[in-house]
């Protein structure tokens, strides 16, 4: 029922983040109950997608459009389940661009205050043992508002109940799946924002996949221009732990499009360097990223942010706790790089994604197009 606004929805290839956009639809009230976490091969995903056409036709003949049901309740809802869940990085980007559409202002400042007062529940893949299937035989989505009850909002959804209806008639049926909040994992959620001189605009990282002796971090930047050139670097052993792997120019506009970084925190985990090494980038994350991998900085490195002043050897600091990501660089030295930067040359320059790459904003707005 909820057709994505933003342009990167479309090449989202990770499983878990399919699961947690179809979470947060249910959440946001835009699918009828119980199909956030229903499995694709089940009847009775085949019986909900029936009673989804239905229920269409009498909306339409209702007139209860999507804008009513879309609320800045329904969106802070939807953040509060996917704090709650442990949270994909790529929702910082799904969110506020449906929320765009809708005419509801969602910023990063939004999820970061969230998460800091919503306790993670569930430990799900790759923070956690557990997948999305066992919340689904916990309860499911319902038994997620009823546990998150006392933080919700009592929007209404397209089923014509209520979010306190639907978390009041629900039951959990496994307790450690789907955990009350005074028995949480974590007392904070899924996702911090990280802000600093390299990323004034903020940037994201999934805490609740980062391993506490990684939380504070000091690491020495090796900088790369684009994901292959980080690949070959790793694949041939020129990582280290300490290091702090740089991957810029992949942001909306560089790539252009923001692709994952798939390949490149995979190696990183296969290496089992995800306790020691992070990873930052105006790109995005699979959302079944773990480790010190930091995306969406902005403003990215093409459009001209600080990002792309960074240069091999530079420290680089990252305290997720404070919510702070700095280079160890004065101003003065930044001022002198930022003189001498030149942008690169497109790597599309005719057809839609050159107009794109022109018109697009940075990761942290939703990757949306600028205001004509």
């Amino acid at each position: 029922m909820l057709q994505e606004a933003c342009p990167t929805a479309g090449s989202c290839q990770g499983l878990y983040t399919a699961n947690t956009m179809s979470c947060l639809t249910e959440t946001m009230g835009m699918s009828l109950t119980g199909c956030g976490t229903m499995l694709a091969v089940s009847s009775a995903k085949d019986r909900l997608a029936y009673l989804s056409g239905m229920k269409v036709v009498e909306l339409v003949k209702n007139d209860v459009t999507s804008r009513k049901i879309m609320t800045r309740e329904a969106f802070e809802n939807a953040i509060t389940v996917d704090m709650a869940l442990g949270g994909s990085t790529n929702t910082c980007l799904h969110i506020p661009a449906i929320a765009k559409e809708a005419g509801v202002a969602i910023s990063m400042k939004d999820f970061d205050e969230i998460s800091k007062r919503t306790p993670n529940i569930s430990k799900l893949r790759p923070g956690g043992d557990y997948f999305m299937e066992d919340v689904e035989y916990a309860g499911g989505i319902p038994a997620v508002l009823k546990s998150l009850r006392p933080l919700l909002k009592n929007a209404m959804t397209v089923s014509g109940k209520s979010i306190y209806d639907i978390a009041d008639a629900a039951e959990i049926y496994d307790d450690d799946v789907i955990r009350s909040l005074d028995n949480a994992y974590s007392a904070e959620g899924g996702i911090a924002v990280l802000y600093g001189n390299i990323a004034p605009d903020g940037c994201v990282v999934k805490q609740t996949a980062v391993g506490d002796e990684i939380k504070k971090f000091k690491g020495v930047a090796k900088v790369f221009d684009d994901e292959e050139a980080a690949m070959k670097a790793i694949l041939s052993d020129e990582i280290k732990a300490g290091m702090a792997i740089v991957i810029r120019y992949e942001g909306p506009c560089g790539g252009p499009g923001m692709r994952e970084m798939l390949s490149a925190t995979s190696a990183i985990a296969g290496l089992g360097l995800e306790g020691s090494v992070g990873l930052l980038t105006d790109g995005r994350f699979s959302g079944g990223t773990r480790g010190l991998s930091i995306g969406h900085i902005s403003p990215e490195a093409a459009s001209g942010g600080p990002f792309g002043l960074i240069e091999d050897g530079d420290e680089i600091i990252i305290d997720i706790s404070a919510r702070k990501i700095d280079a160890n660089v004065s101003e003065a030295e930044l001022e002198r790089r930022r003189k001498n930067w030149q942008p690169p040359e497109p790597r599309v320059t005719s057809g839609y994604l050159a107009r794109y790459a022109k018109q697009v904003t940075s990761g942290v707005t939703g990757a949306v197009m600028k205001e004509e």
